[in-house]
């Protein structure tokens, strides 16, 4: 496997304190790779180290190979990493066709025939958008919310989707087609790095993960084998 995205000794200070302590990972193209921990554990402030959302206090990232370390976010998202955060950001006055239009605003320039194979790519992973394409997306469910945020994150063709939480109060009947989704995303050729608290679940459908604790990434393999492990089991997923 090809590796796609290298972290080495990241550590990131929120007011003093340490919310990374010097981890590394990688993530191999094609893969889904989760993040597992209890709240606070530094999920999120990874997935915002990498796309420079947050201030790096040491530490380095590489994407196939190039430092983005010091990189803007702007640039980051163009080289082919979208990061999609908890809580959907949908444009609630604006329709689900419109929302996705403004995930192509990446791009310096796309043509009508570009904008419109984007979008039908996006209406076959995604069926259930196409049926809302003129809908305002503040009616939309919850599920079809997240469904809109991740198909918006994905318009302008990155290579790496991050999600942060994206079953996150959702019911368990749409938080299965989710997974079902982000199954598609990685059939469909893309890299998938998730954070999700549903960590049954995200273990189930990842080729490996990692488990932070306060900062520190205290254990990784593959989800199999971290599904399996008695104590993750015990303190995770309650059982």
């Amino acid at each position: 496997m090809k590796e796609m995205l290298k972290i080495e000794h990241l550590i990131v200070d929120y007011d003093h304190i340490h919310t990374l302590r010097d981890i590394s990972m990688e993530v191999y193209e094609n893969e889904i790779v989760c993040l597992i921990g209890s709240n606070g554990a530094g999920k999120t402030s990874t997935l915002s180290a990498v796309s420079n959302i947050v201030s790096k206090t040491d530490g380095s990232i590489f994407f196939h190979g190039t430092d983005i370390s010091h990189m803007s976010a702007p640039e980051i998202v163009r080289l082919g990493i979208s990061h999609v955060p908890e809580g959907r950001h949908v444009f609630p006055k604006m329709t689900v066709e419109e929302n996705l239009i403004l995930g192509t605003m990446a791009l310096k320039k796309i043509s009508k025939a570009g904008l419109k194979e984007r979008m039908s790519e996006m209406y076959e992973l995604f069926p259930r958008l196409e049926e809302r394409r003129d809908q305002h997306a503040g009616t939309l469910s919850g599920g079809e919310q997240q469904m809109l945020a991740i198909a918006r994150g994905m318009m302008y063709g990155p290579s790496l989707v991050m999600l942060d939480e994206p079953s996150l109060g959702l019911a368990p009947i749409v938080v299965e087609e989710i997974f079902e989704m982000i199954l598609r995303i990685q059939k469909n050729g893309k890299t998938v790095l998730l954070i999700e608290q549903n960590a049954n679940m995200a273990l189930q459908i990842s080729n490996r993960a990692y488990l932070l604790e306060n900062g520190v990434i205290v254990r990784s393999g593959t989800g199999t084998e971290l599904k399996n492990d008695e104590s993750i089991r015990k303190a995770y997923l309650g059982g």
